[in-house]
Protein backbone atom coordinates (compact mmCIF):
# COMPACT_ATOMS: atom_id res chain seq x y z
CA UNK A 1 0.00 0.00 0.00
CA UNK A 2 1.56 3.33 -1.10
CA UNK A 3 1.88 6.43 1.43
CA UNK A 4 -0.59 8.35 -0.43
CA UNK A 5 -3.07 5.63 0.43
CA UNK A 6 -2.34 5.47 4.07
CA UNK A 7 -2.36 9.41 4.19
CA UNK A 8 -5.34 9.61 2.69
CA UNK A 9 -7.32 7.16 2.76
CA UNK A 10 -10.41 6.45 -0.34
CA UNK A 11 -12.96 8.73 -0.05
CA UNK A 12 -16.73 6.86 -0.71
CA UNK A 13 -17.94 6.77 -4.04
CA UNK A 14 -21.69 8.12 -5.23
CA UNK A 15 -22.55 5.51 -7.64
CA UNK A 16 -26.07 6.31 -8.68
CA UNK A 17 -28.74 9.56 -8.40
CA UNK A 18 -30.89 7.87 -5.50
CA UNK A 19 -27.43 7.74 -3.57
CA UNK A 20 -26.83 11.48 -4.67
CA UNK A 21 -30.50 12.33 -3.81
CA UNK A 22 -29.92 10.36 -0.03
CA UNK A 23 -26.99 12.55 0.84
CA UNK A 24 -28.73 15.18 0.03
CA UNK A 25 -31.76 14.10 2.27
CA UNK A 26 -29.43 13.63 5.21
CA UNK A 27 -28.03 16.81 4.81
CA UNK A 28 -30.97 18.33 4.95
CA UNK A 29 -32.16 16.41 8.14
CA UNK A 30 -28.69 17.55 9.75
CA UNK A 31 -29.52 21.32 8.95
CA UNK A 32 -32.99 20.98 10.48
CA UNK A 33 -31.91 19.38 13.62
CA UNK A 34 -28.21 21.36 14.08
CA UNK A 35 -29.82 24.47 13.08
CA UNK A 36 -33.10 24.23 13.96
CA UNK A 37 -33.96 26.16 10.29
CA UNK A 38 -37.55 26.78 9.10
CA UNK A 39 -39.92 24.01 7.01
CA UNK A 40 -39.35 27.08 4.18
CA UNK A 41 -35.79 27.53 4.37
CA UNK A 42 -35.24 23.34 4.39
CA UNK A 43 -37.18 23.37 1.30
CA UNK A 44 -35.46 26.44 -0.46
CA UNK A 45 -31.96 24.23 0.78
CA UNK A 46 -33.44 21.28 -1.04
CA UNK A 47 -34.45 23.36 -4.42
CA UNK A 48 -30.77 24.79 -4.30
CA UNK A 49 -29.22 21.19 -4.24
CA UNK A 50 -31.72 19.31 -6.57
CA UNK A 51 -31.02 22.38 -9.26
CA UNK A 52 -27.13 21.69 -8.44
CA UNK A 53 -27.59 17.72 -8.88
CA UNK A 54 -29.55 18.31 -12.10
CA UNK A 55 -27.32 20.59 -13.33
CA UNK A 56 -24.00 18.32 -12.81
CA UNK A 57 -26.06 15.12 -14.03
CA UNK A 58 -26.54 17.67 -17.33
CA UNK A 59 -23.03 17.64 -17.62
CA UNK A 60 -21.64 14.24 -16.79
CA UNK A 61 -20.59 15.14 -13.42
CA UNK A 62 -21.37 13.70 -9.66
CA UNK A 63 -22.00 16.25 -6.99
CA UNK A 64 -19.60 14.02 -4.38
CA UNK A 65 -16.73 14.86 -7.17
CA UNK A 66 -17.12 18.40 -7.68
CA UNK A 67 -14.32 20.66 -8.04
CA UNK A 68 -14.46 24.40 -6.86
CA UNK A 69 -14.25 25.11 -10.95
CA UNK A 70 -17.12 23.12 -11.55
CA UNK A 71 -19.28 24.75 -8.87
CA UNK A 72 -18.11 28.29 -10.22
CA UNK A 73 -19.13 27.34 -13.79
CA UNK A 74 -22.60 26.38 -12.36
CA UNK A 75 -22.34 29.70 -10.61
CA UNK A 76 -21.87 31.14 -14.03
CA UNK A 77 -24.59 29.33 -16.01
CA UNK A 78 -26.80 30.27 -12.81
CA UNK A 79 -25.97 34.23 -13.54
CA UNK A 80 -26.76 33.90 -17.49
CA UNK A 81 -30.10 32.97 -16.60
CA UNK A 82 -30.56 36.30 -14.46
CA UNK A 83 -30.20 35.12 -10.87
CA UNK A 84 -29.65 37.95 -8.10
CA UNK A 85 -27.03 38.60 -5.94
CA UNK A 86 -28.64 37.66 -3.08
CA UNK A 87 -29.71 34.56 -4.85
CA UNK A 88 -25.76 34.30 -5.31
CA UNK A 89 -24.57 34.40 -1.79
CA UNK A 90 -27.14 32.26 -0.63
CA UNK A 91 -26.08 29.35 -2.76
CA UNK A 92 -22.85 29.48 -1.89
CA UNK A 93 -23.62 29.41 1.60
CA UNK A 94 -25.92 26.08 0.80
CA UNK A 95 -22.91 24.93 -0.88
CA UNK A 96 -20.66 25.60 1.37
CA UNK A 97 -22.82 24.10 4.41
CA UNK A 98 -23.67 20.89 2.16
CA UNK A 99 -20.07 20.16 1.22
CA UNK A 100 -18.46 20.35 4.84
CA UNK A 101 -21.20 18.19 5.95
CA UNK A 102 -19.88 15.49 2.68
CA UNK A 103 -16.29 16.34 4.35
CA UNK A 104 -17.01 15.50 7.94
CA UNK A 105 -19.35 12.52 7.34
CA UNK A 106 -15.92 11.27 5.39
CA UNK A 107 -17.51 11.28 1.55
CA UNK A 108 -14.63 13.82 0.58
CA UNK A 109 -11.47 14.91 1.61
CA UNK A 110 -12.02 19.06 0.92
CA UNK A 111 -14.71 21.36 0.41
CA UNK A 112 -14.74 22.58 -3.02
CA UNK A 113 -16.99 25.44 -2.37
CA UNK A 114 -14.78 26.84 1.09
CA UNK A 115 -13.08 29.42 -1.20
CA UNK A 116 -15.65 30.34 -3.47
CA UNK A 117 -16.01 34.14 -3.56
CA UNK A 118 -19.04 35.66 -2.44
CA UNK A 119 -20.73 38.86 -4.21
CA UNK A 120 -20.26 41.48 -2.12
CA UNK A 121 -23.55 43.82 -1.95
CA UNK A 122 -24.00 46.73 -4.14
CA UNK A 123 -26.03 49.87 -3.95
CA UNK A 124 -29.27 47.61 -4.29
CA UNK A 125 -31.76 49.18 -2.72
CA UNK A 126 -35.24 47.26 -1.88
CA UNK A 127 -38.34 48.73 -3.24
CA UNK A 128 -41.09 50.28 -0.93
CA UNK A 129 -44.13 52.09 -1.41
CA UNK A 130 -44.83 55.65 -0.40
CA UNK A 131 -48.00 56.08 1.70
CA UNK A 132 -49.90 57.68 -1.07
CA UNK A 133 -49.32 53.88 -3.16
CA UNK A 134 -50.21 52.46 0.05
CA UNK A 135 -53.61 53.62 0.13
CA UNK A 136 -53.83 53.28 -3.48
CA UNK A 137 -53.10 49.34 -3.00
CA UNK A 138 -55.07 48.66 -0.06
CA UNK A 139 -58.01 50.30 -1.95
CA UNK A 140 -57.87 47.32 -4.52
CA UNK A 141 -59.67 44.99 -2.45
CA UNK A 142 -63.89 44.53 -2.17
CA UNK A 143 -64.37 44.45 0.92
CA UNK A 144 -68.12 43.95 0.56
CA UNK A 145 -66.93 40.23 -0.43
CA UNK A 146 -65.56 37.56 1.84
CA UNK A 147 -62.48 37.53 0.35
CA UNK A 148 -61.71 41.15 -0.60
CA UNK A 149 -62.08 41.81 3.46
CA UNK A 150 -59.98 39.04 3.87
CA UNK A 151 -57.36 40.13 1.60
CA UNK A 152 -57.74 43.74 3.57
CA UNK A 153 -57.09 42.67 6.49
CA UNK A 154 -54.34 40.63 5.77
CA UNK A 155 -52.66 43.72 3.79
CA UNK A 156 -53.65 45.85 6.99
CA UNK A 157 -51.63 43.58 9.27
CA UNK A 158 -48.51 43.04 6.76
CA UNK A 159 -47.81 46.21 6.24
CA UNK A 160 -48.86 47.30 10.31
CA UNK A 161 -46.34 44.61 10.91
CA UNK A 162 -43.75 44.22 8.79
CA UNK A 163 -44.69 40.23 8.52
CA UNK A 164 -43.27 38.50 6.13
CA UNK A 165 -46.01 35.94 3.40
CA UNK A 166 -45.26 32.85 5.20
CA UNK A 167 -45.47 34.32 8.86
CA UNK A 168 -48.80 36.01 7.69
CA UNK A 169 -50.40 32.67 6.30
CA UNK A 170 -49.00 30.90 9.51
CA UNK A 171 -50.90 32.84 11.88
CA UNK A 172 -53.22 31.43 13.93
CA UNK A 173 -56.38 33.24 16.03
CA UNK A 174 -54.85 32.93 18.81
CA UNK A 175 -51.60 34.69 18.01
CA UNK A 176 -53.38 38.27 18.17
CA UNK A 177 -54.55 40.51 20.81
CA UNK A 178 -56.71 42.73 19.52
CA UNK A 179 -57.53 44.52 22.46
CA UNK A 180 -53.84 45.11 23.41
CA UNK A 181 -52.70 45.36 19.90
CA UNK A 182 -50.32 42.75 19.77
CA UNK A 183 -49.03 40.07 17.55
CA UNK A 184 -47.01 37.11 18.18
CA UNK A 185 -45.18 35.27 15.33
CA UNK A 186 -42.73 32.87 14.14
CA UNK A 187 -39.97 34.22 11.78
CA UNK A 188 -36.97 32.52 10.33
CA UNK A 189 -35.42 29.86 12.67
CA UNK A 190 -38.17 29.12 14.82
CA UNK A 191 -37.65 32.62 16.48
CA UNK A 192 -40.72 33.66 17.84
CA UNK A 193 -40.59 37.60 18.28
CA UNK A 194 -44.43 39.89 19.34
CA UNK A 195 -44.99 43.05 17.28
CA UNK A 196 -47.36 45.92 17.47
CA UNK A 197 -50.55 45.75 15.40
CA UNK A 198 -52.05 49.56 14.26
CA UNK A 199 -55.05 50.64 14.98
CA UNK A 200 -56.50 50.75 10.80
CA UNK A 201 -55.28 46.98 10.78
CA UNK A 202 -57.00 45.78 14.36
CA UNK A 203 -60.36 47.25 12.94
CA UNK A 204 -59.83 45.42 9.71
CA UNK A 205 -59.26 42.16 11.36
CA UNK A 206 -62.23 42.30 13.65
CA UNK A 207 -64.45 42.74 10.40
CA UNK A 208 -62.70 40.21 9.23
CA UNK A 209 -63.56 37.59 12.32
CA UNK A 210 -66.87 38.56 12.39
CA UNK A 211 -67.55 36.36 8.96
CA UNK A 212 -64.73 34.14 9.95
CA UNK A 213 -66.22 33.19 13.22
CA UNK A 214 -69.74 32.40 11.36
CA UNK A 215 -68.15 30.06 9.03
CA UNK A 216 -68.64 26.13 10.09
CA UNK A 217 -66.41 24.61 7.39
CA UNK A 218 -63.29 26.13 8.66
CA UNK A 219 -61.69 22.98 10.48
CA UNK A 220 -58.30 25.08 10.83
CA UNK A 221 -56.62 27.54 13.31
CA UNK A 222 -55.22 29.44 10.76
CA UNK A 223 -56.37 33.02 11.04
CA UNK A 224 -56.47 33.66 7.38
CA UNK A 225 -58.43 30.81 5.29
CA UNK A 226 -59.98 30.35 1.78
CA UNK A 227 -64.17 30.63 1.39
CA UNK A 228 -63.93 26.86 1.53
CA UNK A 229 -62.37 26.92 5.13
CA UNK A 230 -59.05 25.66 4.08
CA UNK A 231 -55.46 27.65 4.93
CA UNK A 232 -53.97 30.36 2.34
CA UNK A 233 -51.00 29.81 0.74
CA UNK A 234 -48.26 32.13 0.33
CA UNK A 235 -48.80 31.93 -3.53
CA UNK A 236 -52.61 33.16 -3.42
CA UNK A 237 -51.14 36.38 -1.76
CA UNK A 238 -48.56 36.78 -3.88
CA UNK A 239 -51.23 36.80 -6.87
CA UNK A 240 -54.08 38.83 -4.88
CA UNK A 241 -51.54 41.68 -4.02
CA UNK A 242 -50.18 41.49 -7.90
CA UNK A 243 -53.93 42.00 -8.74
CA UNK A 244 -54.47 44.93 -6.43
CA UNK A 245 -50.87 46.62 -7.46
CA UNK A 246 -52.42 46.56 -11.17
CA UNK A 247 -55.64 48.36 -10.33
CA UNK A 248 -53.59 50.62 -8.63
CA UNK A 249 -50.88 51.50 -11.45
CA UNK A 250 -48.18 50.41 -9.12
CA UNK A 251 -45.24 48.06 -10.51
CA UNK A 252 -42.75 45.58 -9.15
CA UNK A 253 -45.27 44.95 -6.02
CA UNK A 254 -44.89 41.68 -4.06
CA UNK A 255 -45.71 40.80 -0.40
CA UNK A 256 -42.08 41.58 0.53
CA UNK A 257 -42.62 45.27 -0.45
CA UNK A 258 -45.39 45.72 2.18
CA UNK A 259 -42.12 44.78 4.61
CA UNK A 260 -39.65 47.07 3.39
CA UNK A 261 -42.65 49.83 3.00
CA UNK A 262 -43.08 49.33 6.84
CA UNK A 263 -39.79 49.23 7.45
CA UNK A 264 -38.77 52.44 5.88
CA UNK A 265 -41.76 54.40 6.68
CA UNK A 266 -40.59 53.75 11.00
CA UNK A 267 -37.38 54.60 10.03
CA UNK A 268 -37.96 57.99 7.86
CA UNK A 269 -40.41 58.97 10.86
CA UNK A 270 -37.08 58.50 13.28
CA UNK A 271 -37.91 55.24 14.88
CA UNK A 272 -34.98 53.83 17.00
CA UNK A 273 -33.24 51.16 14.24
CA UNK A 274 -32.40 48.55 16.94
CA UNK A 275 -36.75 48.50 17.63
CA UNK A 276 -37.31 48.07 13.95
CA UNK A 277 -34.39 45.02 14.28
CA UNK A 278 -36.59 43.70 17.08
CA UNK A 279 -39.98 44.24 15.38
CA UNK A 280 -38.53 42.40 11.33
CA UNK A 281 -36.84 39.64 13.26
CA UNK A 282 -33.36 40.18 12.13
CA UNK A 283 -30.81 38.44 13.64
CA UNK A 284 -28.08 41.12 12.57
CA UNK A 285 -28.55 44.42 13.00
CA UNK A 286 -26.73 45.17 9.56
CA UNK A 287 -29.22 43.67 7.75
CA UNK A 288 -32.27 46.32 9.31
CA UNK A 289 -29.76 49.34 8.63
CA UNK A 290 -30.25 49.07 4.93
CA UNK A 291 -33.54 51.23 5.56
CA UNK A 292 -31.40 53.93 6.68
CA UNK A 293 -29.46 54.18 3.34
CA UNK A 294 -33.22 53.92 1.88
CA UNK A 295 -34.19 57.19 3.63
CA UNK A 296 -31.04 58.52 3.14
CA UNK A 297 -31.33 58.06 -0.52
CA UNK A 298 -34.98 59.32 -0.18
CA UNK A 299 -33.96 62.79 1.53
CA UNK A 300 -31.00 62.89 -1.21
CA UNK A 301 -33.69 62.76 -3.83
CA UNK A 302 -35.90 65.48 -2.07
CA UNK A 303 -32.67 67.92 -1.82
CA UNK A 304 -31.75 67.94 -5.50
CA UNK A 305 -35.15 68.44 -6.45
CA UNK A 306 -36.00 70.99 -4.41
CA UNK A 307 -33.03 73.15 -2.74
CA UNK A 308 -31.70 75.90 -5.59
CA UNK A 309 -28.44 75.09 -5.18
CA UNK A 310 -28.11 71.01 -4.85
CA UNK A 311 -26.77 70.96 -8.71
CA UNK A 312 -24.27 73.18 -10.04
Amino acid sequence: MGLSCLLFPPVRPILNAKMERDLIREYLSFVKVEKGLSKNSIESYGRDLAKLRAWAAKNDLELILMSRQDLREWMIDLSRSGLALNSKRRLISVLRGFYKFLMIDGHIRENPAELLGVPQKGSYLPRFLNQAEVEALFLGPDTSTETGLRDRAILELMYSSGLRVSEAVSIRSKDIDLDAGILTTTGKGGKTRRVPVGSSAVEWLKSYLVLRNKKENIEVTNLFVTPAGRPLTRQTIFLFIKEYAQKASLEDVSPHTLRHSFATHLVQNRADIRSVQQMLGHADISTTQIYTHITDAHLRKSYERFHPRAKG
